[in-house]
């Protein structure tokens, strides 16, 4: 079937991916060593956004270039059962039906049946988008962390680390959401700075104890001295000094050493606290006198710790006051706590001041509520031993980061790591192994059967599962082996432990290198006593064009099929306003959008997105994605479906390999060693996760030197006398071609695919599909024999470069014919003019080449190294307009000649700079001299 005569995706993508999928290519196959990709799995809360997009086409990359070597490969396809966010978003989908149900009225069993008919949809739908962009994983296996094996995965893992002493259950500060009433990770806080106020209080000492107060300014000059029975403490948060246990100063701090071990009487309660002495305090800080409030604090709860101070907790799990405040203060929320706290102090007279303040204010992710750090009883794992071992890991190279500057912030993380809170108070999720008695004695198994045998308790002891569920990061921390089989030696076998634990690299965001990667390394390598991944290349976040990141509350957000298959401004418009927190700023992001995209997003197809993320994936960094990209590499789909147009109009009847000398012509030899160099420069990339240089390599190759040039330079051969050298030229076409195909293939897999199904059958190349013929292999044998093709070659473009230029420049018309004047005094390029005289003529219509034999006539001259071009003006141009070209272009190279000789005066950039470096910079001004003389004596003959 004849290819149509404009590139359009939407004819044939989803044709080609049901039919790979249908086909089993996705899937291990052969015999050779296994290379393994596990997907970081989705949450199951909505559809993929651009990072996953990013991400997706990094991993496909690697596995179709893995497979086409002959790999056996596996990307490990899944979804995540993501527990506060699919709560969230189930209950909110509840309140928009408006049947009056919700999360406490329908109950555990209710609640989690309506989160899984979710999941159904949700999950079905993320694959959906996945396979659009072309991710070929294999379907079959795919996972979800709450299936039934990865769930006996995560009971075994809990309850062997129980077993050993590395899980335990304790009262703890953790970050606290009282909107969810359930502990978070800090991955889910967000700090701000916010406006807020620091407030001053006095705090007055017990027993009728005085001291001499001074204060000097930054000079070291007395500014007050006055005797004080109190101390003066700066908060911004008073309502946490109804749990206040100490107050505390410096120890070095001259002002209130001799203090330490006295008391003070907390204000509003009557209580009497210590004061300490800590080097956390800061002496510049307010009056550097600080409250201690252990359970509310997390630094303040360190310093109790290590001070041995009584914690109290102030709050209910929905952040009112709870009965260990005084009673007048019981039952309000936190805020208007404060405001009832403050006006006492001012009433009392205990306020001594209020300030501006500016302070960082965490709030959860999710609800955008304020985070309480709050003392609460929780599951934890003790993760000293798992950090000193997860960093050997990493330090002795089982594990290697990429870049490796992320190896620094890993052991950052690693070397500061607290116990894990792995307890959430959730529905959904994993629910948590461990069984209480009426007294709470708590049994762990695999189990209830399992923990009463191990307890010896018997059928009449009532008991009840904790009703907590695990933390999602402790599930998938488990990914890399329960996707496997783990911990089931049948499954195990089965799905190939043995051949693909570790897998060959994790491709994922710098920002859950601690929450997910390290977990993974430190859980496979303590439950299996394997690495789970060899390679970890860290991506950056994808944000929009101006570097902002992407959000739903900025109303900046892109999703993906839309710039596959395309939507309407209107369309776009509602999808970033609807559901806002702040419905006030919807006219404000619907300007926005209409500005950015005046014309609404057209549909560009999967591989250009596709091509735009790879050439955007520079080492580690955030990317800013800009549509226009995506339209460029639009337009290199279309020009490399133009190129194979032409080659299937020049070559109808096909090429078989014996049917002529091969190859022919120079043209042939340089576009073949120019194949080679890509080849190898796309192999090095690969390698080295360079997926941006890769993306530069076949760029150049496909869109300059083989769609522009070689196209162009096999013309003449096309429409020639010379048999041999047309079949040849033929063959070239189609071979290369083919093999630009497979180069391209990874990054750009659907328009391959549908060429190469053209392309092969002319070169009598068997098979159904691309995916699975061999990645193009350099031969450095070829590069070497051909390099005297290759150097001509690219003498042959400069001089059809210089040519073009001139017509261009003096505005003669393309179908009218020129004279070209040389001197033969260069035997080298004389040569190569008489080799190429066929070429030349046809390029550049030549009407002849002729020996310049004394002066030139007044001609628009060029040079090509060192060898001059004349072109006789002679009835061609206005011989004024050519004086004002040549003085213009003399400007420019008198100025590129003027920068060469200022960066060789340099004796900074001559005694600093690599060798290699100032000789390229001492044949730059050569040759840039050499291009004013010739244009200042060409002007001088006009």
């Amino acid at each position: 079937m004849p290819l149509s005569q404009s590139y359009d995706p939407g004819t044939f993508e989803a044709r080609l991916y049901a039919e790979w999928e249908a086909s089993g290519a996705f899937q291990p196959r052969g015999d050779g060593p296994a290379y393994t990709i596990l997907l970081p799995p989705p949450n199951v809360t909505g559809t993929l956004h651009m990072g996953h997009a990013f991400q997706h086409t990094l991993q496909d990359a690697l596995i179709r270039y893995h497979r086409m070597r002959g790999f056996r490969t596996l990307w490990q396809m899944g979804t995540d059962h993501a527990g506060i966010a699919t709560e969230m978003v189930v209950a909110r989908n509840l309140a928009l039906e408006g049947r009056g149900e919700t999360r406490d009225s329908l109950g555990r069993d209710g609640f989690i049946e309506k989160v899984w008919a979710w999941k159904g949809q949700s999950g079905d739908t993320i694959e959906r988008q996945m396979r659009r962009l072309g991710a070929s994983g294999d379907w079959s296996r795919s996972t979800f962390t709450m299936d039934p094996l990865p769930s006996e995965a995560v009971v075994e893992a809990f309850v062997r680390l129980h077993e050993q002493g590395l899980i335990y259950r304790g009262q703890r500060l953790v970050n606290w959401d009282p909107v969810l009433k359930t502990a978070i990770s800090d991955l889910e806080v967000v700090s701000e700075e916010e406006d807020g106020a620091l407030w001053s209080i006095r705090y007055p000492l017990a027993d009728g104890a005085s001291y001499e107060h001074v204060e000097v300014d930054a000079d070291g000059n007395e500014t007050l001295r006055e005797t004080r029975d109190y101390l003066v403490v700066a908060t911004t948060r008073p309502e946490t000094m109804l749990g206040d246990t100490a107050a505390m100063v410096h120890p070095d701090d001259a002002r209130y050493a001799h203090l330490i071990g006295k008391s003070v009487v907390l204000p509003l309660t009557g209580r009497t606290i210590p004061v300490i002495g800590d080097g956390y305090v800061d002496r510049a800080f307010g009056t550097g006198v600080v409250k201690v409030t252990p359970a509310h604090d997390f630094n303040d709860y360190q310093v109790g710790q290590r001070h041995g101070l009584p914690m109290i907790n102030l709050f209910t799990p929905d952040a009112a006051v709870n009965e260990n405040a005084p009673e007048r203060y019981r039952g309000l929320d936190r805020f208007d706590a404060r405001k009832a706290v403050l006006a006492d102090l001012e009433a009392g007279g205990f306020l001594v001041e209020t300030k501006p303040h500016k302070l960082q204010v965490p709030r959860g992710d999710r609800t955008g509520q304020v985070i309480e750090p709050y003392l609460t009883d929780q599951w934890f794992v003790a993760m000293e031993g798992f950090a000193r071992r997860g960093m050997d890991l990493v330090e002795g190279g089982q594990v290697k980061f990429v870049p490796p500057n992320w190896t620094n912030t890993y052991r950052h993380w690693m070397e500061n790591i607290q116990d894990w809170c792995i307890s959430r108070q959730l529905w959904w999720g994993h629910r948590i192994p461990a069984w209480y008695d009426a007294d709470g004695n708590v049994y762990v198994g695999r189990d209830e059967a399992e923990a009463r045998a191990k307890a010896g308790l018997g059928g009449d002891v009532a008991l009840t599962q904790d009703t907590d569920v695990l933390e999602t990061w402790f599930s998938s921390g488990l990914w890399p082996i329960n996707t496997m089989g783990w911990p089931d030696a049948t499954a195990m076998a089965e799905r190939g432990f043995e051949q693909f634990v570790p897998s060959s690299v994790l491709v994922t965001g710098f920002d859950i290198i601690f929450f997910w990667v390290a977990r993974m390394i430190m859980l496979t390598d303590h439950l299996t006593g394997q690495v789970p991944f060899r390679h970890v290349y860290m991506t950056g976040l994808v944000r929009d064009r101006d570097g902002q990141k992407m959000s739903k509350s900025k109303g900046n957000v892109l999703d993906p099929l839309d710039i596959i298959d395309g939507i309407t401004i209107e369309d776009l418009v509602a999808k970033r306003t609807t559901g806002l927190m702040k419905p006030k700023d919807a006219p404000k992001i619907e300007k926005a959008t209409r500005k950015e995209f005046p014309d609404g997003i057209i549909a560009h197809g999967a591989d250009p997105l596709r091509f735009t993320m790879a050439a955007l994936a520079g080492p580690g960094r955030d990317i800013k994605f800009d549509l226009g990209r995506a339209e460029g590499y639009k337009n290199f789909c279309n020009k490399l479906w133009n190129a194979t147009r032409f080659v299937l109009m020049n070559t109808e009847t096909g090429v078989a390999a014996g049917d002529a000398a091969w190859p022919v012509t120079d043209a042939e030899r340089w576009i073949l060693a120019q194949l080679d160099k890509a080849a190898n420069e796309a192999r090095t990339h690969f390698a080295s996760y360079r997926f941006d240089l890769l993306a530069q390599t076949l760029y150049e190759f496909a869109w300059n030197q083989f769609c522009d040039w070689f196209v162009e330079l096999a013309k003449p051969a096309l429409n020639g006398d010379d048999a041999p050298a047309a079949q040849s030229t033929r063959r070239t076409l189609l071979h290369v071609l083919e093999a630009l195909l497979r180069l391209l293939h990874p990054l750009v897999p659907f328009v391959t695919e549908a060429l190469w199904r053209e392309v092969a059958p002319r070169l009598g190349i068997a098979g159904d599909t691309i995916s699975l013929k061999p990645y193009p292999q350099a031969d450095a044998e070829t590069v070497v024999a051909y390099s005297k093709a290759d150097a001509d070659v690219e003498w042959l473009k400069q001089m059809v470069t210089a040519i073009r230029r001139i017509r261009s420049e003096l505005g003669v018309s393309p179908a009218r014919q020129i004279v070209l004047m040389t001197r033969e005094d260069h035997p080298l390029a004389t040569e190569r003019l008489h080799r190429f005289d066929p070429q030349l003529r046809f390029l550049v219509r030549l009407e002849r080449i002729e020996r310049l034999e004394g002066d030139p006539p007044p001609a628009a001259t060029a040079l090509v190294n060192d060898f001059a071009l004349y072109v006789p003006l002679e009835g061609l141009v206005d011989l004024d307009a050519e004086r004002a070209r040549l003085d213009k272009e003399l400007k420019r190279v008198e100025a590129e000649l003027a920068k060469c000789t200022a960066k060789l005066a340099s004796e900074t950039f001559v005694q600093n700079a690599p060798m290699t470096v100032v000789e390229q910079e001492r044949q730059r001004l050569a040759d840039w001299s050499g291009q004013r003389d010739a244009l200042a004596a060409q002007r001088a003959r006009l």
